[in-house]
């Protein structure tokens, strides 16, 4: 009798430089995959935005690609899964999915000025939604929206408008029954979603001035979606997520003695906790996956100039193909300066949008790319201090473009005084979507192989630190 065929589970991954589909065997091996790069704009400082409709033909492009990659193993694949940036945000019309908005990205900052001046108390903020005041949420740019775009304010009128987290735009448009609804990762990246009561929070709709009916209804991270269009006929979609809470099932349950970092756009470190933490000052509090019977949640901290503060090297300094050098350059010995990176809004622990980043000290650009490259490490050593509390974690799991960086792996090390563990297979995002539907069925898979940077003497590195933290103080106070 003929074995029957080997289940593969479908990963959709729209992220902020390109849309991915990939095609997961149910021991965790890639069998197939397709990308294609998508455009960002920025109309005016601080703005950043994509067009939604190009958003969802990249993911049918994807989608075809990777189907017909497969052939006619395509029929082996049970279910499917999609992972997006959390705090993306957009506004469309329910009746037809028409986008009413653009797709206003996590590093947008537009309405940062109207933001700061609302009369919120941050303590009382940070207590229902976990997060700190910040224009990098949705909450702020869906008031934006209906501020400013006449299209937005007339489906409003007109009950039909729909806002929210983008992922819940992409399965309105991209699944057969249209439905207006989100996960709980996705959700509580807006500002307006009460932790505790894992539901959209009413007085913070009240603040923002945004009606629950304009809202997608929260479900669980694992429910049945839809139908997903796959060659000539369907699959189910059963994950949705954020991207960062999906890299999180990589290699499977998340252990609490581990530090995971995802090094990306952004650089995203989580804390696995045993239930809803109350957080340190700096520090956020995460709900990474929920059903109807439990809930997970993490500690997680945000350096928002990781990827994008090397975007930003190329682009302002000149430095081109600034991510190959650097696993050269970050080898020389020689006089570095050091570099305040606020590149996208300064994130945990101190958050502030407005901080101006700068060099301390001059250098070549070499000398400038590297110390890019320290302040990220540097960065995400203040926040894994944080992170710590009373029960220190054994080791930090570091996945992501980035993190195929050796040198700041190892003085990520080095500084933290960690032995950091680099996943084996780089794609975190997609893998965890990949896992929690396997784990739906009974499968799965355990830890990847990866390689390991044990902590070494580097005093050079050190005594910058040290300088970098001072001057960091002395840049706040000011």
């Amino acid at each position: 009798m003929a074995q029957p065929a080997e289940p593969y589970f479908l990963a959709l991954d729209q992220g902020g430089h390109s849309s991915r589909a990939l095609v997961f065997s149910a021991a965790g091996e890639v069998i197939a995959r397709a990308q294609i790069a998508v455009d960002t704009h920025y109309p005016q400082p601080g703005w950043v935005e994509q067009e939604g409709a190009a958003l969802i033909d990249s993911l049918r492009v994807v989608l075809a690609d990777v189907h017909a990659a497969l052939g006619p193993r395509a029929q082996q694949v049970r279910a499917a899964g999609l992972a997006t940036q959390r705090s993306n945000c957009i506004c469309w019309d329910r009746n037809d999915g028409r986008a009413l908005s653009s797709a206003l990205s996590w590093q947008d900052r537009r309405a940062q000025t109207w933001l700061e001046k609302r009369p919120l108390d941050d303590a009382w903020l940070h207590a229902r939604t976990g997060l700190y005041r910040s224009p990098h949420y949705g909450a702020s740019k869906l008031r934006w929206c209906l501020d400013h775009l006449p299209a937005v304010r007339e489906a409003a009128t007109d009950g039909r408008l729909a806002c929210g987290p983008l992922a819940s735009y992409l399965i309105a448009n991209l699944l057969h029954e249209q439905p207006l609804c989100i996960d709980p990762a996705n959700a509580a990246r807006s500002l307006l979603w009460n932790l505790r009561e894992r539901d959209w929070d009413t007085e913070l709709l009240n603040v923002f001035g945004i009606e629950r009916a304009y809202l997608p209804r929260t479900v669980s991270t694992r429910y049945d979606y839809g139908a997903l269009a796959w060659g000539d006929t369907t699959l189910p979609l059963r994950v949705l997520t954020g991207d960062q809470s999906a890299a999180l099932y990589a290699d499977g349950s998340p252990r609490m003695d581990v530090l995971y970092i995802n090094l990306g756009t952004g650089a995203f470190l989580q804390r696995p906790v045993p239930a809803l933490p109350v957080p340190p000052e700096g520090v956020l509090a995460s709900i990474v996956y929920a059903d109807e019977t439990r809930a997970e949640y993490v500690l997680e901290a945000t350096v928002n100039g990781a990827g994008t503060a090397l975007d930003w090297a190329r682009d302002q300094l000149g430095i081109h193909a600034i991510e190959t050098q650097l696993q050269h350059w970050l080898e020389i010995d020689g006089e570095i300066p050091l570099f305040l990176n606020g590149i996208a809004g300064l994130g945990s622990p101190w958050w502030r949008a407005d901080f101006a980043s700068r060099f301390i000290g001059s250098g070549e650009p070499w000398a400038q790319a590297v110390a890019i490259a320290e302040s990220i490490v540097f960065l995400i050593v203040e926040n894994v201090r944080r992170l710590q509390g009373d029960a220190p974690v054994q080791r930090i799991q570091v996945s992501g473009g980035l993190a195929q960086l050796d040198g700041l792996c190892q003085r990520l090390a080095d500084i933290s005084g960690l032995p950091i563990l680099r996943s084996a297979q780089p794609e975190a995002t997609a893998r965890g979507v990949a896992w929690l539907l396997a784990d739906a069925e009974g499968l799965g898979w355990c830890a990847s192989d990866g390689e390991l940077f044990a902590p070494q003497p580097h005093p050079a590195c050190s005594a910058r630190y040290r300088r970098w933290r001072e001057e960091m103080q002395q840049a706040l106070i000011g």
